[in-house]
């Protein structure tokens, strides 16, 4: 019998690419997107940066949440799970990856509230339109 396991990530780190959102056949949301982590470290006394780039899968509301008010560059908290995927490309190649699935998430900086405030303006425009 196999002893215990774990597999829980904390991660702070800044997006490398905008959330790319897209739906399932069944309609669920799924966001992926790159994050950026640094490490700091002492080298023979020289103080050094390491970069980790992760590619990150967020599902259902998150997924929706995260494409709306993420950018580029945003500075978040994530916690989640490492997971492995295969699958089989159009040329029989296989391939994997290994990805943090998204559990919760946290801005750790304010998102940009006059990008917010500009596209709610324009929905409300396109629902007076409608009307």
């Amino acid at each position: 019998m196999p002893g215990p396991s774990l597999n829980k990530v904390f991660l702070i780190g800044r997006l490398t690419r905008d959330p790319e959102l897209r739906y399932t056949t069944s309609g669920t949301a799924v966001a992926t997107f790159g994050l950026a982590v640094n490490r700091e470290f002492l080298s023979k006394g020289e103080r050094k940066e390491d970069t980790c780039y992760l590619n990150l899968v967020v599902w259902g509301k998150q997924a929706e949440i995260c494409a709306e008010y993420l950018k580029k560059g945003n500075l978040i908290f994530v916690e989640g799970c490492l997971q492995y995927r295969t699958w089989e490309t159009e040329d029989s190649e296989k391939k994997s990856v290994v990805e943090v699935r998204v559990e919760r998430f946290q801005f750790l900086e304010k998102p940009n509230i006059e990008i917010i405030e500009e596209k709610e303006e324009l929905e409300n425009g396109k629902e007076e339109e409608n009307l």
